[in-house]
């Protein structure tokens, strides 16, 4: 847990989990971000590409903690025995986001990195009109490839959640993002970014990009010059400044 020494950050609980809460009292009004961890489970508070420009544009924030759960719409037992992380997003954080900042979709954008990143696509493409804004960094979106090459990398066991959901390769395939995407029902905004020297998991954001554009899908890829150590701060930078314009967008539909 990160140390409480940021202003307006704060950790809370939300149906019995824990959250990062991120609430500046001059927020701009009629929007909130959620932002879905990935597998390392970084703290928001620890992610400086993400949290400074969050602070900088005074966005609330709620980002749950799920653990390896890959935000799928299936139980998972270490996260919770009733509830499936999907619907946690959904239906509990989305209602709190309502509670607390009276923010309503559309004004609610997803953003993720690796594992959240794919969460936060994987959500907007099965909820479009609840999270028609939606940005990644890095999306894991072919996890399945990661279970069937678990055996060759270096982080394999990572995966074993993966194995207890699905159990089988096929299956998790036939669950990824790519596979939620609809030709007539899809969020208005999304954006995802990915370093081609990613061996893991570039070509998922490739494929997803082509079958977005076969479909004629609006989106934002960037897929090219995005390497080297510096590859985080730049895709968060990307990545939220497309976030805040689709929001700003949002906003004067409503207007």
């Amino acid at each position: 847990m990160p140390s409480p020494t940021r202003a307006h950050w704060s950790t809370i609980e939300i149906a019995g989990h824990p959250c990062e809460l991120h609430a500046p009292p001059d927020a701009l009004p009629g929007r909130a971000l959620i932002h879905l961890h990935g597998m390392r489970e970084h703290w928001l508070q620890e992610m400086p590409a993400l949290r400074d420009i969050i602070e900088t544009h005074r966005i609330p924030v709620l980002a749950p903690r799920t653990g390896r759960s890959w935000w799928v719409d299936r139980i998972v037992p270490s996260f919770d025995g009733r509830v499936t992380p999907e619907r946690y997003v959904v239906d509990t954080i989305r209602g709190e986001v309502a509670r607390r900042f009276g923010v309503e979709p559309p004004g609610i954008a997803l953003v993720g990195m690796g594992m959240g990143g794919q969460g936060a696509l994987r959500l907007a493409y099965r909820h479009p009109a609840v999270f028609p804004v939606a940005g990644a960094i890095a999306p894991a979106v072919d996890f399945h490839q990661a279970m069937r090459d678990a055996a060759d990398r270096d982080d394999g066991e990572d995966y074993d959640t993966l194995w207890q959901l699905y159990g089988d390769v096929e299956r998790a395939r036939q669950d990824t993002a790519i596979l939620h995407v609809h030709p007539l029902n899809w969020p208005r905004h999304q954006c995802f970014v990915s370093d081609p020297d990613d061996l893991y998991w570039h070509d998922g954001a490739a494929r997803l990009h082509g079958k977005l554009v076969a479909l004629g899908i609006p989106h934002m890829a960037l897929l090219e010059a995005h390497g080297g150590p510096d590859f985080e701060n730049r895709a968060a930078a990307d990545v939220m400044r497309f976030v805040l314009e689709a929001l700003d967008k949002e906003s004067r539909r409503l207007a």
